[in-house]
């Protein structure tokens, strides 16, 4: 019998923000984030404007005309992060995140970390890097578990 290559669950997670990802309505970035619970998804979010806005295709990206670097100005942008969205869902439907895991396509900014920290995520897996020294800075400070999966 030949044995199964099964991912891990890291891999089988990333995944899933990778699928995510795809509803991203952000011209510079895209981005998907999964929170997960005892290896249930509890909540998932992409970056894009806010419900009923129009979205960044329909009027451009400010960030990319006033030429913004990365990790910048984050309040200089239409879209609502993955992460913050994830966390918007959870609550809007009821769904307790505390001692959850956040799978997320890129490392998450400031905003983002300070958020996860408040809610009470204990780990956060991503795939891309950041350039946000504050936000390490502020999960360490935390023990907010980063983990970069490279697999």
């Amino acid at each position: 019998m030949t044995e199964l290559k099964r991912p891990s669950w890291d891999s089988y997670f990333m995944e899933l923000a990778r699928v995510v990802r795809g509803r991203s309505t952000c011209l510079r970035r895209q981005v998907g984030a999964v929170i997960v619970k005892d290896r249930q998804i509890l909540s998932t979010g992409y970056n894009g404007s806010p419900s009923g806005l129009k979205h960044c295709a329909e009027v451009g990206c400010l960030r990319e005309s006033l030429a913004i670097p990365s990790g910048e100005r984050h309040e200089m942008c239409r879209a609502v992060h993955a992460e913050q969205n994830a966390l918007i869902q959870a609550a809007k439907h009821g769904v307790a995140i505390d001692g959850a895991d956040v799978y997320t396509t890129v490392q998450p900014c400031v905003l983002c970390t300070k958020m996860l920290i408040n809610a009470g995520i204990k780990r956060v897996v991503y795939e891309i890097s950041y350039p946000d020294k504050l936000a390490l800075a502020m999960a360490e400070e935390a023990g907010l578990e980063l983990v970069q999966l490279t697999d």
